[in-house]
């Protein structure tokens, strides 16, 4: 492909791409985004590869990223011209079947089994499909009968899952790069600012700063060669957002990138990725390369003055660098510690010239407003949060897995909607904690609750990057306290003594806590401490890590009352506070326990019920889960 040098040879390119997108009757798409990997999706991929290269056979196969239901990878997608089959957990012996099927036309025999569909709310369990109907429009099936992506509006996640992240002419198919050639045809970058401003964009990567007012700044301030970066630092526990878009869809990245130097004025990219990302740093460098064979990077982008290219930077996985001032100093070769601000990034950012930094959903979301509109985007979610949010939905529910709602959707549409609820019969949602450690923890009471920046953050949580833990009544809110603390313990820089020494004795009197040491004053202590570690430290590690630890003394001050004065653990969860006793009435005597048991704690008695020796029993939770007839209980 020799590059494009024009508008003209661009839509001529779009067109044929469009033409020929997955030509033939029927498609097998494969999801071989890292979820889909993890679960064996490589296997059944060269399985209908192979089985593509029949004689016989009339069908294509497709790689393409995550469609949001991680929880049921691998998962395979037929679709034919008059309906679309969705297969979950998918094994290689169905996978055959699923060949067969795309050989010979003749589907009829899956059809028949819609009626397993009650089995999972989001997909089947057994490796049987959804059928989803009537058909298809164009190379997009409606998905929207299936509970899992019923309250979802895709924008950000638009391609994921619908194309080949490894093909640029699948991502023109499907009006890749389109919103780049309208806005370097019209040849105005204010005007490309304003549309933003006024979409209400605000950045995704947690502090929600508008995202056309940071553009503004930066094209305002003076500097020799601006730059603008990609922030794929992702490193929330439980999140998994920003790698599952540039494994699924690199170049809707790249190109609100380059929008977004366009509007500024920068000839330098940056894409900020960890290390532990393989899969996302692949994909991107092939995008890349791609994109300057089409013209589309590199000097006088499709025969234009603009001139713009792209690199990328790998990350050794420090927390903190996703704070824009030290992930800036960690792409300078230098330590990735922030600093002070004033100076702003988009004053004096990469080389001390003025520098945007956005998250990847940002970057995502720029292309579908040119090409939709301000108005368009301010429409969806709230009047002050608009557009959409996608979350990563783990934890204890039935559906984990990546979701795209309307901004303001309410958290139980998100844990019950696209959840599913509690993963075990019987269980009771307890608390939801979004944003990841630096978010906060809301009880049930607050599901209600619309998820966009105002209200999670006058709840006393926030929306963060998407992260979206989800835990039921076997949890205890002190103990996950100190899990989220421990990690930003660790990951503190040490530069500021309120983050680096602050943080650590949290975590200390959490731990006395737990242990069932604590005293009333350590309450009043640690809420002190709290408070002072987030009204002073340097940057937003330091000032965001007490939110757990505030949100749950907000919420669930009982709980750590509890631990106090009665040494217990309501969740009976802390092992310092919980013993495993044998009910006789119940016991079968059938010595799964004692065969289970690490320690030897529980001692064989042939036909009778154990007695557990306390003194040398761990907690380790073993023979409770085992037990077949619940006869342990926890005191």
């Amino acid at each position: 492909m020799s590059q494009l040098s024009s508008f003209e040879e661009f839509e001529e390119t779009r067109r044929r791409a469009a033409e020929t997108h997955w030509s033939g009757p029927t498609s097998i798409r494969v999801g071989m985004a890292s979820c889909g990997l993890a679960a064996g999706a490589e296997r059944l991929y060269r399985a209908a590869s192979e089985g593509a290269r029949l004689g016989d056979a009339d069908f294509n196969v497709v790689r393409v990223g995550c469609r949001g239901s991680c929880a049921v990878e691998p998962m395979v997608e037929v679709v034919c011209p008059d309906f679309h089959l969705i297969f979950s957990d998918v094994t290689p012996a169905s996978m055959d079947a699923i060949i067969e099927g795309a050989r010979t036309g003749d589907f009829s025999s899956f059809e028949a089994g819609e009626t397993l569909w009650q089995e999972r709310q989001s997909l089947r369990a057994d490796g049987t499909p959804f059928v989803t109907r009537p058909g298809y429009e164009g190379d997009v099936p409606d998905i929207s009968s299936i509970p899992f992506y019923r309250p979802q509006r895709k924008i950000v996640t638009r391609n994921c899952g619908l194309i080949d992240p490894f093909s640029i002419e699948d991502a023109i198919a499907r009006d890749g790069y389109a919103a780049l050639v309208k806005v370097l045809r019209d040849n105005d970058p204010q005007a490309v600012i304003q549309t933003i401003l006024d979409s209400g964009l605000r950045g995704r990567g947690g502090a929600g700063f508008p995202t056309g007012r940071k553009w503004a700044i930066a094209r305002a301030a003076s500097g020799k060669e601006k730059s603008v970066f990609v922030n794929a630092d992702e490193g929330d526990p439980g999140a998994f957002m920003d790698r599952s878009v540039l494994e699924s869809d690199p170049h809707t990245v790249l190109e609100g990138m380059t929008i977004g130097a366009f509007a500024i004025g920068a000839s330098i990219g940056i894409i900020y990725i960890r290390a532990e990302y393989p899969l996302a740093v692949q994909t991107v460098q092939n995008a890349i390369v791609q994109a300057r064979e089409y013209g589309l990077l590199g000097d006088n982008v499709l025969g234009t003055s603009f001139s713009f290219d792209v690199s990328i930077r790998i990350g050794a996985g420090a927390f903190v660098c996703g704070e824009e001032t030290a992930l800036i100093a960690s792409a300078e070769g230098k330590v990735g510690e922030p600093r002070p601000r004033p100076p702003y990034p988009a004053q004096q950012g990469y080389h001390g010239n003025p520098t945007v930094i956005n998250n990847v959903k940002t970057w995502s979301t720029v292309a579908a407003i040119i090409i939709n509109g301000a108005e368009w985007f301010a429409g969806i979610g709230s009047e002050k949060s608009t557009g959409t949010a996608v979350f990563c939905v783990t934890g204890t529910i039935k559906n984990t897995g990546l979701a795209e709602v309307p901004m303001g959707t309410t958290l139980r549409d998100i844990v019950f909607g696209v959840g599913g609820g509690p993963e075990k019969a019987g269980r009771e949602i307890k608390a939801v904690q979004t944003g990841g450690p630096s978010g906060g923890c809301l009880p049930s009471s607050l599901l209600d609750l619309p998820a966009d920046y105002e209200h999670l953050t006058e709840a006393g949580s926030m929306m963060g990057s998407g992260g979206m833990i989800v835990v039921d009544d076997r949890t205890c809110m002190v103990n996950l306290a100190k899990f989220f603390l421990n990690f930003t313990m660790d990951e503190s820089c040490g530069k500021c003594t309120p983050c680096r020494e602050g943080t650590r004795r949290m975590h200390d009197l959490l731990d006395k806590i737990t242990s069932g040491q604590g005293t009333e004053e350590d309450i009043e202590f640690l809420e002190e401490l709290a408070t002072y570690v987030k009204d002073s430290s340097l940057c937003g590690l330091g000032a965001t890590a007490p939110n757990p630890v505030l949100s749950t003394l907000r919420y669930f001050r009982d709980e750590y009352e509890a631990h106090i004065r009665e040494k217990k653990c309501p969740a009976g969860s802390c092992a310092a506070l919980i013993s495993f006793v044998v009910e006789p009435e119940k016991c079968t005597a059938c010595g799964a326990c004692a065969k289970v048991c690490p320690v030897e704690a529980v001692p064989p008695v042939d036909g009778a019920p154990p007695i557990i020796d306390q003194s040398t029993c761990t907690r380790c939770r073993t023979c409770y889960e085992v037990c077949p007839v619940e006869a342990i209980r926890i005191e």
